[in-house]
């Protein structure tokens, strides 16, 4: 997945432990991806449903190659249609905290998924209410 890579989960005796990566953006989406989930089980929830995601049609091109699962920070808003429209912050490297900041969305682009035409429609995974 991108970001997000080197990820790392193990236990010890009766610890859990968790490695995530060392860019500030990469940490932020495999805790949302992996470790809110973990971290909500072991605190004794059993009703932890994964996160929503839905569609929304793409305001702007993204640029992608495929071979790996992307979450690209986005921010999603209304089409003036009744629908919703999604585009992403820009630039989407791993140290670039502002993407993260200004987002209310992950733009969920699966592994076999290339580069992406404005005005086609995407997966979708709010930020809103996780944290």
């Amino acid at each position: 997945m991108k970001p997000g890579r080197p990820l790392a989960y193990g236990k010890i005796g009766h610890a859990h432990f968790f490695g995530l990566p060392g860019n500030p953006v990469s940490v932020m989406v495999t805790f949302y991806e992996f470790v809110r989930d973990a971290l909500l089980v072991l605190q004794g929830r059993r009703d932890v449903a994964p996160v929503p995601q839905f569609k929304a049609t793409l305001a702007a091109p993204i640029k992608k190659a495929p071979g790996r699962t992307e979450f690209q920070r986005g921010v999603l808003s209304p089409d003036g249609r009744g629908g919703w429209q999604v585009r992403t912050t820009g630039d989407q490297g791993s140290g670039i905290l502002s993407s993260m900041s200004q987002a209310n969305c992950f733009i969920v682009l699966s592994d076999d998924t290339g580069n992406v035409a404005a005005g086609e429609v995407v997966e979708v995974q709010l930020l809103e209410g996780l944290i």
